[in-house]
């Protein structure tokens, strides 16, 4: 069982309240108070400054907290492990993406549940930066990124490589060509993602290397959903920008055209991102397997 005093800190730092953390935790504020005072002197450190009404962790109570975290999803998934032994299942917790959330990744999870009986996967999208926090804290098992993992403290396995295009309506002019230019982009309505997205930060900097800016587009609108932005394409709203991968279905069915930009190389990559004690060796292999079955 984790110490309370930490399930009191996490709980803590989730509400950065105590009255609201003694009322989660079904304890009363002195108690939360005296589990927080404990910590701190155990460990000799200060946990939290109070700045105003606020209160903010110290540098000390970062870590705890980084390892609190991992205390803590280190003992669920303990109990989870136990649960599946018991009853001959095996349960998994994935992070995606919002660009793989919209390509064919949840469907080639499926068919692993499909293929592997008694195994149950929880999908859970987030950021880059997030899922990788999530995956240092051993809150998920696996993460599925674009992009090419260059900490060590981390292993991957490709799965594959991916490039960004312009999706265009299929009756577009434009979708009539082998490729488009620049300065036909420019005289479009363009439907981007984000700024924070890695989409448009992929394609903001490949601009940047042929000396031309995102400024130069009439971008109408901006949009974090994938789908939504695939829908206004659909509808003739606009163009976008995206990774290829996530205009699978739409390719298939040919509902929208997807053509490569002229002097622009956004290639890029998407791995199954784990940490290094990650044992389960055979879902990585079998999910590459799953995935360019449905894909190639």
């Amino acid at each position: 069982m984790i110490d309370v005093k930490l399930e009191t800190f996490l709980k803590v730092c989730e509400t950065k309240n105590y009255t609201a953390a003694a009322k989660a935790l079904n304890l009363t504020q002195p108690a939360v108070s005296q589990h927080l005072k404990q910590l701190e002197q155990e460990l000799d450190i200060r946990l939290f400054n109070r700045i105003g009404n606020e209160i903010k962790l110290t540098n000390e109570g970062i870590i705890l907290y980084k390892y609190a975290r991992r205390i803590a999803s280190l003992y669920k998934d303990l109990k989870t492990r136990i649960n599946d032994s018991k009853i001959n299942t095996q349960s998994l917790i994935i992070g995606i993406t919002h660009t793989a959330e919209s390509n064919v990744i949840a469907e080639v999870l499926a068919n692993y549940c499909s293929k592997n009986k008694g195994v149950r996967i929880k999908i859970i999208t987030d950021t880059i930066k997030n899922l990788y926090d999530k995956l240092s804290a051993y809150e998920i098992d696996l993460a599925i990124v674009e992009g090419q993992n260059n900490n060590k403290k981390y292993s991957s396995i490709l799965l594959d490589t991916d490039s960004l295009m312009a999706v265009l309506p299929k009756n577009h002019p434009l979708s009539q060509q082998v490729s488009i230019n620049i300065d036909q982009l420019r005289k479009e309505k363009m439907i981007l993602r984000l700024p924070s997205s890695q989409t448009r930060s992929l394609f903001a900097t490949q601009l940047e290397t042929i000396n031309r800016s995102i400024d130069e587009f009439n971008i109408i609108l901006e949009i974090d959903n994938i789908a939504t932005i695939k829908d206004l394409v659909l509808k003739e709203q606009g163009i976008s920008i995206l990774p290829k991968s996530v205009c699978y279905h739409e390719l298939k069915n040919h509902s929208l055209a997807v053509r490569p930009i002229e002097n622009m190389t956004m290639i890029r990559q998407i791995n199954i991102v784990f940490l290094k004690d990650f044992t389960d060796h055979h879902i990585l292999d079998e999910l590459v397997k799953l995935y360019h079955e449905l894909v190639l």
